[in-house]
């Protein structure tokens, strides 16, 4: 099993549609003190008019601002671009620096960014994924998603969203956005922003590691809590996710489905590898996001796990339990994936009935 190396820069992947004010986010924070020791990767400099900035020094693709971030330009593969920047930066020939941001691009789906963070060897030694943080249009969101299915999907993933020009639409039409994008993703902290304006504060630190208390805080990450909020409400109001019974079949977000699935007994690791491999085998283009902290036979202590459609991080093995209920907890982000599925495979590999790794709310402490 691997270990999170607490001393690896964390990285936040923003996204968002074309118009949703992705750009104007990231234009105010580059210029707020809070992001002075930040890199920011971008396609290119002129698109978020940086030459009307305050900037102190140019390097090559690395532009110095007067607060005191970084900004670097995606030069080749993006790979190459972040060892430059890790090597650039361990031989001092730049800042230094200790986060990154990564912008996509307006229609880009942020799984090969994850995937490329998962992926490579220098890579996953000297960078975490902290978070992905979309942004989504208060005015136009509601019809961009039903008309385009790769904007609801950067909202699902997403780990934080941010409601751009809230000044410019009504209390009733934000309030409805907000309820459209809780169905979608539970667990994602939800702000507003006008201009641009937020506190960097709210959108990062959002990964398995807490800056604050220098821990792995898996709790914090998975927030099992608000899928079991999610699934209740849905009880209460007489339809489910994952059969899309409640909603427009004809919505994009209909086809989304996110649930926390619990287990009630220890499993062989062979056992959970072989389940998570068959899923991302034969459905990884439908499963948008895995997270989990598993209860391993083999180990006396919980195992994290994060997937993005057919990759996985290498798991890593926590010290301890966070408290003292012991049974996995897998949250699952799927397109066209119901709970079904997904428990039938896995009955199918430990000749378990499904019933037995319902989804309920946790034990009491």
């Amino acid at each position: 099993m691997a270990k999170v190396e607490v001393d690896s820069l964390p990285v936040s992947v923003i996204t968002g549609f074309l118009g949703s004010g992705k750009t104007t986010l990231l234009n105010r924070l580059i210029q707020h003190p809070g992001m002075d020791k930040t890199a920011v990767v971008i396609n290119e400099f002129g698109e978020i008019g940086i030459d009307n900035m305050l900037v102190e020094s140019v390097d090559d693709d690395v532009v110095l601002m007067s607060s005191g971030c970084l900004c670097c330009t995606i030069r080749g593969e993006l790979v190459d671009t972040l060892k430059s920047l890790y090597t650039r930066r361990a031989k001092q020939e730049i800042p230094d620096f200790d986060r990154l941001v990564i912008e996509t691009t307006g229609l880009a789906d942020p799984a090969p960014i994850l995937h490329t963070l998962m992926a490579d060897p220098f890579l996953m030694g000297r960078y975490r994924l902290d978070g992905v943080i979309t942004t989504v249009d208060a005015m136009l969101a509601m019809d961009t998603m039903e008309k385009h299915m790769e904007a609801v999907k950067q909202a699902a993933v997403a780990d934080r969203i941010v409601i751009s020009k809230t000044d410019l639409a009504d209390a009733d039409a934000i309030a409805a956005l907000e309820g459209r994008l809780r169905g979608l993703n539970p667990a994602a902290g939800i702000h507003r922003a006008v201009k641009g304006e937020i506190d960097p504060a709210l959108l990062f630190n959002a990964g398995l590691y807490d800056p604050e208390s220098k821990t792995l805080d898996v709790q914090r990450w998975l927030r099992t809590e608000a899928y079991d909020e999610d699934a209740k409400r849905d009880e209460t109001h007489g339809h489910r996710h994952e059969h899309g019974q409640g909603h427009d079949v004809n919505r994009h977000d209909a086809r989304i489905q996110a649930y926390c699935v619990y287990l009630e007994e220890p499993l062989p690791w062979d056992q959970i590898a072989s389940w998570l491999e068959l899923l991302t085998t034969y459905r990884g283009d439908d499963i948008l996001r895995i997270k989990g902290m598993l209860n391993v036979a083999e180990s006396e202590t919980p195992v994290v796990v994060h997937g993005v459609q057919h990759m996985f991080h290498p798991p890593v093995q926590l010290d301890a339990w966070p408290d003292a209920d012991h049974r996995s907890r897998i949250v699952f982000i799927t397109r066209d994936l119901g709970r079904d599925i997904v428990e039938n495979m896995l009955a199918a590999l430990t000749q378990k009935k499904p019933a037995e790794f319902a989804a309920g709310p946790p034990l009491p402490p």
